[in-house]
């Protein structure tokens, strides 16, 4: 009896960090000690690592069991070390070869009866695992699919304990596993069920939608209910590109640490969408939780559309706690053990009635409620808030002859996505050689300089600037959404067209 090494991941916010398992089996009374601060859920990795030994007919060291997981600093969550710490103790009792077991990573969770059940985050887990080069990854089978996403690592894909140890014993290259239990990566994904053209009427709110799709951008529709700001939201996807690969790898570990990763779609190709209700608190939204850090709804939005409908309904906490992300792309959640950091690049887009009521004064109906009223109920929208907001479009009913139309003359996603897709490669063309891909990521410093348009295509924002209905942020949301204007008008530059739209549409200026 001696002691063995072996490999596992500890995902941290979304990052791996290699966690070295040691396993020394040794004279003295009989019991297993786990040591380098486990929580709750690997503490109990004792229990289920003898059963599944003993039910896989392998012997329990009738000894002393420590198993130390390195670094002792780190803390340690979740049953994904289970099939490490089992592999080490095996190791060390002799069972299987010690050398065998030194360079693999081992991720799993296990079954009483020694089945090796799925775990959350293993693409973080394989991402971390990668940085020391090629090396060797056995995972649950059901988490096969999503381990071969990366790239340059062999991926050993196993559904039982006894299956692991054989292989192991064997020497051979790779395990025997059945053909159902490796998954492969799906070759395409389900199509979007909604389309654009659903929509009849709302021409300043269709092309609102088109330019946010193109370069970005965040948008508050404001409007009575029955005018299709819901529908216009969860169309906006539709009008977006696929993910490259480094955005779908992002999305994808994202989703995998959250367990909101579908088993039959181990890849996200497309920008995902997420609708909170008004009554999530702020740990659902930013992110949070006491033991075990999760990425809110801002991070599983990364690189895709969050939508908050009836927006005035959240707590304004709620809503105030959106402003750094919005900023810098990224949200950081402290805790006592420590900080936590979630990438959150998303696309803002609000649906507000224009007061509780939400009575159309300009349709005939009666509306009751209050100037103070109206203020007090779209007051929780803070001006910081709308400050950081692109696009604010005001979004009217619908006449008969608009809602009578034939919807074969109403464009496509498909059409408008198209338009999206080429000014998205002009900008991207411009953006050579800079970490930014869409107008609504260049920093304010190269919008004045590198990027800043001409004196005359600038004077109706500096008359702006002037009597003080334009900030100093706003104002870098009115030139980013004027590229974006220009990119579909295939110009080289904003003029004072593009300026203008651009300005109309931030003042929330019906058009």
């Amino acid at each position: 009896m001696a002691v063995a090494r072996t490999r596992s991941v500890a995902v941290i916010g979304v990052a791996g960090r290699t966690v070295e398992v040691e396993a020394d089996v040794g004279n003295g009374l009989a019991g297993i000690h786990l040591i380098g601060l486990p929580d709750t859920a690997l503490s109990e990795a004792r229990d289920r690592v003898r059963s599944a030994m003993v039910n896989s007919a392998y012997p329990w060291p009738d000894a002393r069991i420590i198993v130390s997981l390195f670094p002792a600093s780190l803390p340690k969550r979740g049953s994904q070390f289970d099939l490490a710490i089992a592999v080490a103790i095996l190791g060390a009792a002799g069972v299987i070869p010690a050398e065998r077991i030194a360079e693999p990573f081992f991720l799993g969770e296990l079954g009483l009866d020694g089945r090796i059940r799925p775990v959350r985050g293993v693409l973080p887990s394989i991402l971390g695992a990668a940085k020391h080069g090629d090396v060797t990854v056995v995972v649950p089978a059901a988490n096969s699919a999503e381990a071969a996403l990366v790239p340059n690592v062999k991926v050993i894909p196993v559904s039982h304990l006894r299956q692991l140890v054989e292989w192991l014993r064997r020497g051979d290259d790779e395990p025997e596993p059945r053909v159902e239990e490796c998954a492969e990566l799906p070759k395409s994904t389900d199509g979007p069920t909604v389309d654009l053209a659903d929509v009849v009427g709302q021409p300043v709110a269709r092309r609102a939608l088109e330019v946010c799709a193109a370069g970005g951008h965040n948008l508050w529709m404001l409007g009575p209910p029955g005018t299709g700001k819901t529908m216009l939201a969860e169309r906006l996807p539709t009008l977006l590109p696929d993910l490259e690969l480094d955005h779908a790898l992002e999305a994808t570990a994202i989703h995998s640490v959250a367990g909101a990763l579908p088993p039959n779609a181990p890849m996200m190709s497309r920008p995902p969408f997420v609708s909170p209700h008004h009554t999530a608190t702020s740990a659902a939204i930013i992110g949070g939780g006491s033991a075990i850090v999760r990425p809110g709804a801002v991070s599983l939005a990364h690189r895709g559309v969050l939508f908050l409908d009836e927006a005035p309904e959240f707590p304004r906490h709620v809503l105030d706690a959106l402003r750094q992300p919005l900023e810098s792309g990224r949200v950081t959640v402290s805790r006592s053990a420590g900080s936590v950091t979630f990438p959150a690049r998303f696309m803002l887009v609000m649906a507000a009635n224009p007061c509780p009521c939400a009575q159309a004064e300009d349709q005939g109906d009666t509306c009751k409620c209050t100037p103070t009223i109206k203020r007090r109920y779209l007051g929780r929208l803070s001006g910081p808030l709308l400050d950081r907001i692109d696009m604010k479009v005001t979004v009217v009913r619908s006449s008969r002859r608009e809602l009578l139309a034939d919807r074969q003359f109403v464009e496509t996603s498909k059409t408008v996505a198209e338009r999206v897709l080429l000014a998205r490669e002009r900008a991207a063309k411009r953006l050579t050689g800079t970490p930014w891909r869409t107008n609504a990521e260049i920093p304010s410093s190269l919008l004045h300089s590198d990027y800043r348009p001409s004196n005359e295509a600038m004077k109706p924002m500096t008359s702006c600037l002037d009597s003080g209905t334009l900030t100093a942020r706003g104002l870098d949301r009115v030139v980013r959404v004027a590229w974006t204007l220009a990119d579909l008008a295939d110009k080289d530059t904003p003029e004072e067209d593009e300026t203008n739209a651009a300005l109309s549409f931030w003042l929330g200026v019906k058009s």
